[in-house]
């Protein structure tokens, strides 16, 4: 049995996060992702710091089951390459800035004439077209404009960031999808498209809740710290020794937290907890009752109680705890490989656990044109052709060197 998409080509132009991402997780499902990078430099996520022997340890976790060939896509014979590997692609992926891959020669109406059947996904920091269609994104932009930093934090505070890249991960997984719906209609119909996503549309459409609030009451959202806009308690509360959170979000969980986790029925006759919605308006004061308690024990005590009573909830971890976690090992979500310079080295694993052959960690992130003779060489290009390609510049491979 083969992995989903073993055979399936894709050419990843895309750099930095959400592009390598989708790519990716496209590799993992079996596709050849054949990363096309500029020379000498690469992908500018190869100058990220920290570097292990010269390489970035954040590129090699991001782009991994990917091969990668240098070429000089402003170089016509570098050009002429990319397009030759573009007539037999299934996907091509890019996140120029708009209006560049169109100058270049490479857009999807240009490919198109040759690869009918071709799915070309473009993402963007605001999309192809409208009054912000020429500008250029990054993550803090997107959060900033889609309203994510100004219900983020605490009351009363400055906007905040989200702790991860969180529009540029969206917009990753949004072309994910895309990319496999297209795929999967195109083995329907036999006919390829065009999609295109951005950092500001990917993030504004996992705001679910808020906009709903929003398109049906007004509601504006706002920081809450780590509380719920619609269900209390639900946040993290101070314990002893850190933070534990609680998701008592019923009846019955709440009528179990008060007895079972914190000895207190007294809280179910306080008409200030009666119901759900005083619970909610009453936050504060909750907090302050719960916390009182909390603060008799180290967060362990109150994990465990609340699982004894069946009541969800868990320890504040910083990332270091959470990757050393029981539960995190034993699901396999940090593994080892070997690097051909990093040498041994961690990587996050894979998040879904099929029954069959869905993901695999084939191979460790390729050094800067590492693929470059190998995949000209499966175009046709004959040893001399290659060695011209590398010594004019047009071409450049990590093992032979060109002109970088």
């Amino acid at each position: 049995m083969s992995l989903p998409l073993e055979g399936v080509k894709v050419i990843d132009l895309t750099s930095v996060m959400a592009g390598p991402y989708c790519a990716m997780v496209l590799g993992d499902l079996g596709a050849d992702v054949i990363k096309i990078e500029s020379f000498p430099d690469g992908d500018a996520s190869r100058r990220f710091d920290p570097k292990v022997n010269d390489e970035s340890y954040c590129f090699a976790v991001l782009n991994r089951n990917k091969r990668s060939v240098a070429l000089d896509l402003k170089d016509p014979r570098g050009k002429e390459a990319f397009l030759k590997l573009a007539a037999g692609a299934d996907i091509v992926m890019e996140n120029f800035r708009p209006g560049v891959v169109k100058r270049l020669g490479i857009d999807y109406d240009s490919l198109a004439k040759t690869n009918p059947g071709l799915v070309y996904a473009s993402m963007s920091g605001f999309g192809q077209t409208g009054p912000y269609g020429k500008r250029g994104g990054y993550d803090i932009i997107a959060q900033g404009m889609s309203g994510i930093m100004m219900m983020t934090g605490y009351p009363g505070g400055r906007p905040a960031k989200v702790g991860i890249a969180m529009n540029d991960i969206a917009s990753g997984v949004t072309a994910l999808y895309g990319i496999l719906g297209a795929y999967i209609g195109r083995l329907r119909s036999g006919k390829g498209q065009y999609l295109e996503t951005s950092l500001l549309e990917a993030g504004l459409a996992w705001s679910i809740w808020e906009f709903g609030a929003w398109a049906g009451a007004g509601e504006i959202p706002t920081p809450t710290g780590t509380r719920h806009r619609r269900s209390a308690p639900y946040q993290a509360y101070r314990t002893q020794d850190g933070y534990a959170t609680v998701g008592a979000g019923n009846e019955k969980l709440w009528q179990a937290f008060c007895n079972q986790v914190c000895d207190k029925p007294e809280w179910l006759a306080d008409p200030r907890y009666a119901k759900p919605g005083d619970r909610l308006k009453n936050a504060d004061d909750l907090e302050r009752d719960i916390e009182a308690v909390f603060a008799t024990a180290p967060t362990a005590h109150w994990v465990q109680k609340m699982d004894a009573a069946g009541v969800p909830g868990g320890p504040v971890y910083s990332f270091e705890q959470t990757l050393a976690d029981p539960q995190v090992a034993a699901r396999k979500m940090v593994v080892e490989m070997d690097h051909p310079k990093i040498g041994r080295m961690k990587t996050l694993g894979l998040p879904i656990k099929p029954t069959g052959e869905l993901t695999e960690i084939r191979k460790p992130a390729p050094l800067l044109g590492q693929h470059t003779a190998e995949v000209l060489g499966e175009l046709g290009y004959g040893e001399a052709d290659v060695a011209a390609m590398l010594a004019g510049g047009a071409a450049y491979d990590d093992a032979r060197g060109g002109a970088a």
